[in-house]
C-alpha cells in the first residue's frame, strides 16, 4: 500500500499538533521548575512502583501537569481582564461584556489513579511532609477562642439572651433602618440554612454543634472578624451613645442599669482598639488574626450589641446600593454583596457583567471553595441564591425569624 502524499492541510495539522505538544511539554517543565520539591517527591515515589503501576502514575502526573498548565493560563486571563477593567474605571471608561472572561475554568479530563495506588500516593506525601518537619495546618479559631480573647483582652463577657428574643431585637433594628423581613430573613436562610443561632460559626452545625470552623463568620449575617472591627471603627460611637442612654433609663432596674454602664466601659475599650488601626480593609484582616482582634468578635453574641452590629452591616450594603442607583435590593442581591464583597456584588448586577463567568469576581481558591459559585454566570448565581433561600425559608429558624418580623410590624402598627 502506498503512502498518500502529504497535503498542505496535513502539514498544517501536524504543525499545530507539534506546537500543542511543545506547549504541553513546556508547561510540564515550568511546573517542575516552579515546584522542584513536589517533582522530587513524585519521582521518588515513582521509583518504588512496579513497571505497570509506574506507567499509570506517570501518565496521571503528565495529565495533571497539562491540566494545571491550562488552568494557570485561564486564571492569568482572568487576572489580565481584571486589570483591564481596573484601568478603564480609573480612566472613567465604560466597561463592556467583552471585558470579562466568558468561559469557565478547564475541567480535568485525564486518567485517575486506581484507588489503592491513590491511597499509597497520599500516604507517601503525608510521610514526606512529616520527614520535612512541616507543621500541620493551624486550626481556625472558633467560638471558645473569641470568648476567651474577649475576656482576656477586655474583661468582656457577652450577655446571652434566648434565641427568640435575639431575633426580635434583630428585627426591630432592621425595621428601624428600613430593611424588610423579606430581605433579612432570606439572607439568614442562605447564610445559616434557616437554622442558625446567634453564636453559629461557619462550619459548625447550629443544632448538633458538630464540625470545625471553616472561617470566622458568625451569627445570622455571618460577619467575619474583620467585619466586626471594621463596623466598630465606623459606628462604635453610636453604639456607645445608645448604651449610655440605656444605662440612664430609669425604666430599667438599678441592677440592669449598672450592668449597662459596665458594658459601656468595656465596649468603649473594644471600640478604641478597633479604631487604633488605619481604616483599611487589609489592616482589619491582619488585626482580626490577633488576640485583640478576635476578642471583638464576641460582641456579636451580646443581646444588646449583637443585633445592632449585624444589622448595621446589612444596612451599609443597602446604602451603598442606593448610592449606586439600585434603590431596592432583593434578599439574593444583598447576599451577593455579602458573598462577593459589596463593590464586586454591585458590579455583578450590572448588565455588562450579568452573563460573565463568576471566575471574574472571586479569587481562585474562593471560587473552588464555594460550591454555589462554581460554573455559573452572575445571573445564574443570583438565581441559585434565590433557589436555596426558597428551600431554607421552610426551616425552623427562618420561620421563627419571619414571625419576629411580623411581631415588629404589629408593634409599629399599634404605635408601640
Amino acid at each position: 500500500m502506498t503512502t498518500p502524499p502529504t497535503t498542505a492541510a496535513t502539514t498544517l495539522r501536524m504543525g499545530l499538533l507539534g506546537g500543542l505538544l511543545g506547549l504541553a511539554l513546556l508547561g510540564l517543565s515550568l511546573i517542575s521548575l516552579s515546584n522542584p520539591a513536589a517533582a522530587r517527591t513524585s519521582e521518588a515515589f515513582a521509583r518504588t512502583l512496579p513497571p505497570a503501576e509506574r506507567k499509570l502514575f506517570e501518565a496521571y502526573l503528565d495529565a495533571k501537569a497539562t491540566h494545571d498548565f491550562k488552568s494557570d493560563a485561564y486564571w492569568r486571563e482572568v487576572s489580565d481582564k481584571k486589570a483591564l477593567r481596573r484601568g478603564k474605571r480609573g480612566r472613567g471608561e465604560a466597561i463592556s461584556a467583552n471585558d470579562y472572561v466568558r468561559t469557565f475554568p478547564p475541567k480535568y479530563a485525564g486518567p485517575e489513579l486506581p484507588a489503592g495506588l491513590a491511597k499509597r500516593w497520599a500516604a507517601y506525601q503525608a510521610e514526606d511532609d512529616k520527614k520535612k518537619d512541616r507543621p500541620p495546618p493551624r486550626p481556625l479559631p472558633g467560638l471558645d477562642d473569641f470568648l476567651t480573647a474577649a475576656e482576656a483582652e477586655y474583661g468582656f463577657r457577652p450577655e446571652r439572651i434566648p434565641e427568640q428574643e435575639f431575633k426580635l431585637r434583630y428585627a426591630r433594628e432592621a425595621v428601624s433602618l428600613g430593611l424588610t423581613g423579606e430581605q433579612v430573613v432570606r439572607v439568614y436562610a442562605l447564610e445559616t440554612s434557616g437554622l442558625g443561632t446567634a453564636d453559629m460559626v461557619a462550619g459548625i452545625h447550629p443544632i448538633r454543634k458538630t464540625g470545625k470552623p471553616i472561617s470566622s463568620a458568625i451569627g445570622y449575617a455571618q460577619l467575619l472578624t474583620a467585619n466586626t472591627s471594621d463596623e466598630l471603627a465606623q459606628h462604635g460611637p453610636k453604639f456607645l451613645a445608645r448604651l449610655k442612654a440605656m444605662a440612664a433609663d430609669r425604666n430599667y432596674s438599678p441592677a440592669r442599669r449598672r450592668a449597662l454602664a459596665q458594658k459601656h466601659d468595656k465596649v468603649a475599650a473594644m471600640i478604641k482598639a478597633a479604631r487604633s488601626i488605619p481604616h483599611q480593609w487589609s489592616r482589619h484582616v491582619a488585626f482580626a488574626r490577633t488576640q485583640r482582634g478576635m476578642g471583638l468578635h464576641a460582641l456579636n453574641l451580646d443581646g444588646d450589641v449583637g443585633p445592632w452590629l449585624q444589622v448595621i452591616k446589612l444596612h451599609g450594603l443597602k446604602v451603598m446600593a442606593e448610592k449606586a442607583g439600585i434603590p431596592a435590593l432583593t434578599g439574593a442581591e444583598i447576599e451577593l454583596m455579602n458573598l462577593a464583597g459589596p463593590g464586586t456584588g454591585l458590579e455583578m448586577m450590572r448588565p455588562a457583567a450579568r452573563n460573565a463567568a463568576t471566575t471574574n469576581f472571586f479569587a481562585r481558591d474562593a471560587y473552588f471553595r464555594n460550591t454555589i459559585v462554581r460554573d455559573k454566570t452572575s445571573a445564574e448565581l443570583l438565581a441559585a441564591l434565590d433557589e436555596r433561600m426558597d428551600k431554607n425559608m421552610t426551616n425552623p429558624g427562618a420561620i421563627e425569624f419571619a414571625e419576629a418580623f411580623r411581631q415588629v410590624s404589629r408593634e409599629v402598627a399599634s404605635g408601640r
